[in-house]
């Protein structure tokens, strides 16, 4: 008799832009039941979970180009309302969902999905948490991913933290689960190239590490810039790339008012500077000394023991983002950069970001190796899978009674009523939108990122006068 073939676990991916929707599809890959997998399918894999991508329709939603660059392969993928979304999933039967959008997406669906599932006998297992490094609006944001039935915390740090706000409200912790970063990997750094090698070896490479909106001022923008390219001027025999999230016109997690392409038009940068897209991993397979301001890379680059500096340059503060990174020992100015400095990162500080550089124990939480991350997110799915009886209803912090003032609101901007049902009127159209429509919603899509990248500082300067 022909061996018979474990059944492929079927996990839905809602997400809401491309940072997320890379967050949702690699974390769907790695927390599904079965053999732990250490790395994403590629296109055309046949093994792992069959996924089915859900893209909530928006400002941020990801282009083709976006979607790409996250390297996962997606059985299927559709844009969807939240209303249309709320239809599949009531329509649908998935093992796994992962809500990859903001907090206020999350709560609103966990409200809608506690509505359609009400009178089923079973329902997926509701995974949701964040992208990346949590440096903001901790106990908003947190309170509104409850109710999920694991909510993923990245690193040690952020399991404690989390449990400490729903523990400090009287809310159940219970969901809270320690994993890593799911997009950490690729091959760690051998060192320095050397410069004056033989024809053919690459150059040494500094990669700066753009972000939307960090930080926003185009003063402080025009300022990193500029010391970027005068890096460039100074070391000739230097590759210095600056990374960039999107390219005009395409839109990602957060706004961007003043894209670096805009602001590079007015220098007359050296030959060995350039702008690249693309994957941060293929990036950083070829980068020497990653520079940031607070992006999410500097724990990529830590990864994999890529010297990695946090800029000071602009103080550390909160807006930043990068009084995160306090404690790193990564922590540095571009004046010491230029001077030769290389920060070395603090060992106990790295390991309780849930970064497993070179294999790095993690075993004061309970994990091992970076491999074994996702073992007790991946253990707890099949528990909660295998529950007699079906899973309880979803039951979020957040309900008419505990907030009656915040959480309508919340609701209705994803055109759900109080109870978790749709407004009347709520757009939930049954097919793919026609040619009219389509172009109708790349001209709005167009006028509003006129309206934030142009008209929007025009009459910010004006205020300032």
């Amino acid at each position: 008799m022909p061996v018979s073939t474990p059944k492929r676990p079927r996990i839905a991916v809602l997400a809401d832009s491309d940072t997320r929707w890379k967050w949702g599809a690699l974390t769907a890959v790695r927390i599904a039941p079965g053999p732990s997998m250490e790395t994403a399918p590629h296109e055309g894999a046949q093994a792992g979970p069959l996924l089915d991508g859900f893209l909530l329709r928006g400002r941020a939603t990801p282009t083709p180009r976006q979607l790409g660059e996250v390297g996962v392969h997606a059985d299927s993928l559709r844009e969807v309302t939240a209303v249309e979304f709320l239809r599949a999933m009531a329509e649908e039967s998935y093992d796994v969902l992962v809500l990859s959008l903001v907090g206020g997406g999350v709560q609103a669906m966990l409200h809608g999905l506690a509505r359609v599932w009400e009178h089923r006998t079973s329902r997926p297992v509701v995974v949701t948490g964040y992208v990346g490094v949590v440096y903001e609006k901790l106990a908003d944001g947190l309170l509104l991913r409850h109710g999920a039935d694991l909510v993923l915390a990245n690193s040690r740090q952020d399991a404690d933290r989390f449990r400490a706000v729903y523990e400090g409200v009287g809310a159940d912790a219970s969901a809270v689960t320690e994993v890593a970063l799911p997009f950490l990997g690729g091959a760690p750094y051998e060192g320095e190239h050397d410069p004056s090698a033989k024809q053919g070896r690459r150059p040494y490479t500094v990669v700066f590490a753009a972000q939307p909106s960090v930080p926003d001022s185009r003063r402080d923008r025009t300022y990193l810039l500029d010391r970027l390219v005068q890096h460039a001027r100074r070391h000739p025999e230097r590759e210095v790339l600056l990374k960039l999230r999107s390219k005009p016109g395409e839109h990602t997690t957060h706004i961007e008012e003043l894209p670096y392409q805009k602001l590079v038009q007015r220098l007359d940068p050296p030959a060995n500077f350039r702008l690249v897209y693309g994957n941060m991993g293929e990036v950083l397979d070829r980068t020497d000394l990653l520079v940031t301001v607070s992006s999410t890379a500097a724990l990529e680059s830590l990864h994999r023991r890529i010297p990695t500096v946090v800029l000071t340059d602009l103080g550390i503060r909160e807006s930043l983002g990068n009084h995160h990174f306090v404690g790193s020992g990564c922590l540095a100015s571009w004046d010491q950069l230029d001077a030769g400095h290389r920060p070395t990162p603090d060992e106990e500080w790295v390991s309780r970001q849930g970064v497993a550089a070179g294999g790095a124990s993690r075993t004061e939480s309970g994990g091992g190796s970076y491999a074994s991350a996702f073992d007790a997110a991946r253990g707890r799915i099949a528990e909660l899978l295998d529950r007699p009886g079906g899973l309880p209803p979803l039951t979020p912090y957040y309900t008419p009674v505990t907030a009656p003032g915040y959480l309508p609101g919340i609701l209705a901007r994803h055109h759900l009523g109080p109870d978790g049902t749709p407004l009347p009127g709520a757009p939930a159209a049954d097919k793919e939108p026609g040619p009219v429509r389509q172009i109708v919603r790349r001209a709005a899509r167009g006028a509003y990122r006129h309206g934030v990248q142009r008209v929007a500082p025009v009459i910010r300067r004006m205020g300032e006068l």
